[in-house]
């Protein structure tokens, strides 16, 4: 885990690269502009040095920060890798805002809680894999020996198993909510408390519902960051063309119809005339 003041200094790094690079300017000159406003006092500025040189090197940033596990989670080197993926779908904007809300909700106090069903809501969202997903979680530090093992069995029965279960289970409200003497529950050292009383009514509320619906819930009530989400493309500029296309083929269907209400549509017009062949020449 670093200093608040690291993850203040990722949170502007991450904010800022994503809001310049809208404006065209290549990645390289983003990084030293940036490299010029963070904290000197920080480690940020020596791992922006190494990014821009593996930038400069092979086009990418993600294969250097994941040779600094000491300073960006295996989860951050995974969202940059999906994103610099060619093959994928994933802005690299979004994935550096979605970096930048998580940097800042660590500076103000992150829960482990929160930055699970962050990641796990950005996992989700953005369709990025759960299995290696879940696998970059459960390397970052804030998460103990039962939180790994916990993320583990997520892995292996996300899809088959109700999340808000999941959770459900896992919470202070199950235990406070199990009847006593059930033999079928499970008992609190195999299975330690993960979420408290709030996350366990929240999951219990949204059983069998979307899991979207529980996310925007915890989300709400108990303070975790939105995920951002991909902006709407704008389609107005395509509105007027197309508006001008439709009423152009209408015009032609009412000529056409007109013409037959005067006696016949004039097939003459669609005529064309026909090309000399050309014929190869006989020898003599």
């Amino acid at each position: 885990m670093l200093d608040r003041e690291e993850y203040v200094e990722q949170a502007h790094f991450f904010k800022t690269l994503a809001e310049r690079s809208a404006l065209g300017t290549s990645t390289q000159d983003l990084l030293g502009m940036v490299r010029e406003e963070v904290l000197s006092t920080t480690k940020l500025p020596h791992a922006i040095d190494f990014l821009t040189g593996e930038l400069r090197l092979n086009g990418v940033f993600h294969t250097a920060m994941a040779q600094l596990p000491h300073y960006f989670t295996p989860f951050q080197t995974f969202v940059v890798s999906e994103a610099e993926n060619d093959r994928g779908r994933f802005d690299l904007n979004l994935a550096l805002l979605l970096l930048a809300r998580e940097a800042d909700y660590r500076a103000r106090g992150a829960s482990t809680q929160g930055i699970f069903i962050y990641e796990f809501e950005s996992l989700a969202r953005n369709r990025l894999g759960y299995d290696k997903g879940l696998n970059a979680i459960a390397g970052d530090p804030i998460f103990n020996e039962a939180w790994r093992q916990w993320i583990q069995v997520v892995r292996r029965q996300v899809g088959l198993v109700d999340f808000a279960d999941l959770i459900y289970v896992r919470s202070e409200h199950y235990r406070r909510r199990r009847p006593p003497g059930d033999e079928h529950a499970p008992r609190g050292e195999d299975f330690p408390v993960l979420f408290g009383e709030g996350e366990g009514r929240i999951a219990l509320a949204n059983r069998g519902k979307d899991p979207l619906l529980l996310f925007g819930a915890l989300h709400r009530h108990l303070g975790y960051p939105e995920v951002p989400r991909p902006a709407q493309a704008d389609e107005s500029m395509q509105t007027i063309p197309l508006l001008v296309r439709r009423v152009e083929k209408l015009e032609a269907r009412l000529k056409l119809a007109e013409d037959e209400l005067k006696g016949g549509i004039d097939l003459s017009q669609y005529y064309v005339a026909p090309q000399p062949a050309n014929r190869p020449k006989m020898p003599e």
